[in-house]
This record gives structure tokens, sequence and C-alpha cells, in this order.
């Protein structure tokens, strides 16, 4: 394998529309507000929007590259693993290299985030700094939270809350009468950060059994098998059974045709749920699971 190839699976380019995708669901939130509520003067800036997506997404490549040097040094990945091939594990790349390409894309995300702070200030740093501390705290540090059963937290946390109001807050700043815009943002990211969190319990409802016997306490282990599915479900319904409040504040968003291409796909999720084995199977789970969240925010956004 080349070394570009390894560097480029190592960075799981298949988990990264879980940034973007919150970044997105931030710029729906601002220009629909900007469109339904003139008054308010908001002047979205698809510049800004873009450093804020490349950042997150720099910070979430650190985040797996971190993973995937940590994990195979605390002996998380092994042989029996049945997902995606990792690098350090499958000895494509020494930990050691692997450490250095996530401080890299660290200082990419801080790079893309400088103009945000000239835009907006001191609150971009107390956003931007946590993140960057947490993509490596996730496996890394005395305390990695994925190893303790919190990897859902910090995934409804960083690619949901943090996320989208951190992008309205790139775009609109505050002002007085802005406290519908920020109670609609946070109700998107718990939307947004429901969404990636079906992804990372699928992912370890798959993995449950290696990650038993490696030690790392994933929500999954503690809960067990069903109950780790139903919690996955959980996760898939919250977006749903939150529309009606999210119309409250963003009274262009209402049911229509545009909503059948997710609800089909949910509850094809819903199914494989229930009859999926937790082996390599579930990886077809995984990418509905990736297709579903963009089709839910192409039908937010409508």
């Amino acid at each position: 394998m080349s070394r570009l190839k390894s560097v480029f699976l190592a960075a799981r380019p298949k988990t990264l529309p879980a940034g973007l995708v919150a970044v997105w669901a931030g710029w729906i939130v601002v220009t629909k507000y900007a469109t339904l509520f003139p008054e308010l003067h908001l002047t979205p800036s698809v510049p800004l929007a873009v450093l804020t997506a490349l950042s997150c997404v720099c910070i979430q490549i650190a985040c797996n590259f971190f993973n995937d040097a940590l994990d195979a040094e605390n002996g998380k990945d092994t042989a029996r693993r049945m997902g995606p091939k990792r690098m350090t594990a499958g000895g494509q790349m020494s930990a050691r290299t692997v450490k250095l390409w996530g401080c890299a894309f660290a200082g990419l995300a801080v790079l893309f985030g400088l103009p945000l702070v000239l835009a907006q200030g001191w609150v971009v740093v107390a956003i931007g700094v946590p993140s960057l501390f947490f993509a490596y705290g996730y496996t890394g540090g005395p305390f990695p939270l994925a190893y303790h059963g919190l990897g859902e937290l910090f995934v409804m946390l960083f690619f949901g809350l943090v996320a989208v109001t951190g992008t309205v807050f790139v775009q609109a700043g505050w002002q007085p009468g802005y406290g519908a815009l920020y109670c609609c943002a946070s109700l998107v990211g718990v939307v947004c950060g429901s969404l990636s969190c079906l992804l990372i319990e699928v992912n370890n409802i798959r993995d449950r059994e290696e990650d038993a016997r490696t030690g790392k306490r994933t929500l999954a282990v503690r809960l067990g098998d069903s109950r780790a599915r139903g919690l996955a479900m959980a996760f898939l319904l919250v977006p749903y059974a939150t529309i009606r409040q999210v119309s409250f504040f963003l009274p262009s968003v209402h049911w229509s045709l545009f909503w059948c291409a997710p609800i089909l796909v949910g509850g094809c999720i819903l199914l494989k749920l229930h009859t999926t084995p937790a082996d390599k199977r579930m990886n077809s789970l995984l990418a509905l699971a990736a297709l579903h969240m963009l089709l839910y925010m192409a039908a937010l956004s409508l």
C-alpha cells in the first residue's frame, strides 16, 4: 500500500460528512433567519462558512489520526477488528507518523480558524481550544472519553451543539434579539448530534465484543447489544420527534414530499437495527446512516 493511500485511509474520509453536516446545519439556520427575519440584519458570509467547514474537518481528521495511533498503542485495535482497517495497527504507518499527521491537521484547523477569530473575537478561541483538546482526548490523555462510555456525549457536544451554534456565531455574532436564533441553533445542534451519535453507536455495536475483550468500555459494551440497539433507534428518532419544535423557530420547515427520502432510509435503518448481526454486515448500516444524515439535512434546507 502506498504511503499516500495509507494517509488517506487513516484520515477516514467516510466519517467526514458528520463534521460538514454540522456546519451545513448552522448555515441553514442563519440563511433561513436572514430570509424570514430581515429586521435582524443578518448577512451570511460564504467565505466564513467555507473556513468554518475547513477548520471543523481538519479537527475531525486530526481526531481520526490520533484515534488510529492511540487505539493501536493501547491495544484496542486487534486483528479481529470488523471495521475498516487501521493503518497503525495494520503496520502500514508508525504511531509516531500518524500522530504527526494529526498534529499537522490540528495546525491547519488553527490556520483556517484565524480569520474566524478576527471576525468574531475571543469566543471563537473559547470554542476552538476545547475542540482541539478533545480531538486528542477522545482516545488519549489520562481519561480517554471513548474508553469510558463518553464517546456519544463527545459527539453530541462537538458534532452537534458546539459545531452548529459555533457556525451560527461565526456568521452572526451576538446582538440583542438573537435569542430565538440561538435557541433554534441549539435545537438543530441536538438534531445533528443525534444523527452523528447514530453513526458512532452503530460502529460501537459492531465492535462491542472486541472492545469488551480489549477493555474499551464504550456505551455499547456497558449497555449490552439489545439496549445499545435501542439507544441507536432513539438517536434515529430524535430528529423526527423534534420537527415540530424546529418548525416553531423556523416556520419555513414543514412536512413535504422532500421528507419521503430520509423517512424511507430511516425506516430501513430501523429494520436493519433489528435484524443485522453485530459483525461486518453492520458496515452497510453505517453507510445507510451517513446517507440518512445527508438526506435529512437536505430536506431541512428546502
